[in-house]
């Protein structure tokens, strides 16, 4: 009785290992996984930078040889290659730090939204930011890099929170739904008011005009630095709060019964994106769907992990906005397209099948 009595007791305790070893084993192979998927994903992303970048320096209204793309490389600027090779380096660097701040921006409004078709143009973003420089361009007189940045992130955080505020009346608060429904009322309201400021300035109609197509096209280094402290303290807000976002993916309850200040992280999360896209806007204009489109691509390689899913968004958007604009210089040489167009182009297909193929639900 007693020999019979321990069998069970035998077979039992040896069926848990067996049981805990295999998922074990499931995790680990899982993990694994992921890291090979991240690591071939990330190194895929790297390579077509380098190969944007190359055609950006080497395709234009000018045909150059790779002779005159080393010696602008170089620093010699002796003949006319020279100097057209010389001209696309900033602009091909605005590109990337465009798309790559646009692609960041676009991951957090998701993330803080719970929302599949956030994005800065999308949620009254962008249109917040030129409405704000083309008051400051017809009113104000302003004519400074530094007053067009500072003026575009104070229209941008008016513009996040006034969305937010309609979105949040009446019961449930801000859905995901709303929020999209709120920011496409604003968009729609802010960009008629754009366009009721620009009509009677016949003195600035072209040049805003052009400017709010979205481009980056004549880019200087000029312009460029004083956008950096900008956006790398957005790049460094947002990389922080991505540990945020994951617990705000949850859902506000659970969030808050796990320690996580809700308020705090959604509050953090937005000054990052309006640090991001706004600077960008005063720069180029507004430049819409490249925030839409590449965290949904991004997931497919990153996963839903914002740790990860950030840096891939900023890889995967200064690829996206460097190759359409090396699109744009080509579909219409010797003339070109302004980035804007093209991203629509790209964007409108892809956000139609968002729209019909997923619920404007929480990610």
């Amino acid at each position: 009785m007693q020999t019979c009595s321990q069998k069970p007791h035998a077979s039992h305790s040896s069926s848990v290992p067996a049981s805990g070893s295999s998922v074990n084993r499931a995790i680990a192979l899982r993990i694994k996984r992921n890291a090979a998927q991240r690591l071939s994903g990330g190194t895929a992303l790297l390579i077509l930078l380098g190969l944007a970048a190359m055609l950006s320096v080497a395709f234009g209204a000018r045909e150059v040889g790779w002779s005159e793309i080393v010696a602008a490389l170089s620093g010699q600027v002796e003949t006319m290659g020279d100097a057209a090779v010389a001209s696309r380096l900033p602009r091909t660097l605005l590109a990337m730090l465009a798309g790559a701040a646009l692609g960041v921006s676009g991951g957090v409004m998701q993330g803080l939204t719970r929302n599949p078709l956030a994005d800065p143009g999308l949620l009254g973003v962008n249109a917040g930011a030129a409405l704000a420089v083309v008051i400051g361009i017809a009113w104000f007189g302003i004519d400074e890099t530094t007053s067009y940045i500072w003026t575009a992130i104070a229209g941008a955080a008016i513009s996040a929170c006034a969305v937010y505020a309609i979105a949040s009346l009446g019961r449930g608060g801000a859905t995901p739904l709303r929020l999209a429904l709120a920011g496409a009322a604003i968009t729609a309201a802010l960009s008629s008011l754009t366009t009721a400021v620009v009509l009677p300035r016949g003195d600035i109609g072209g040049l805003v005009q052009s400017w709010l197509v979205g481009g980056v096209g004549g880019a200087t280094y000029d312009q460029l630095l004083p956008v950096l402290p900008f956006l790398m303290t957005g790049f460094v807000i947002t990389l922080l709060a991505a540990r945020k976002l994951n617990m705000l993916a949850l859902g506000d309850d659970t969030a808050a019964g796990l320690g996580e200040k809700v308020a705090v992280a959604r509050a953090m999360s937005a000054v990052g994106a309006v640090l991001l896209c706004g600077p960008i806007t005063a720069v180029c204009g507004p430049i819409g769907f490249v925030g839409l489109v590449v965290p949904h691509a991004c997931r497919l390689l990153a996963g839903g992990d914002y740790r990860w899913l950030l840096p891939f968004s900023a890889l995967g958007g200064a690829v996206l906005l460097t190759f359409s604009d090396v699109a744009g210089r080509l579909i219409a040489h010797p003339s070109e397209l302004d980035v804007g167009i093209v991203t629509a182009f790209i964007g409108a297909p892809v956000f139609i099948w968002i729209v019909r193929n997923r619920k404007v639900g929480s990610l």
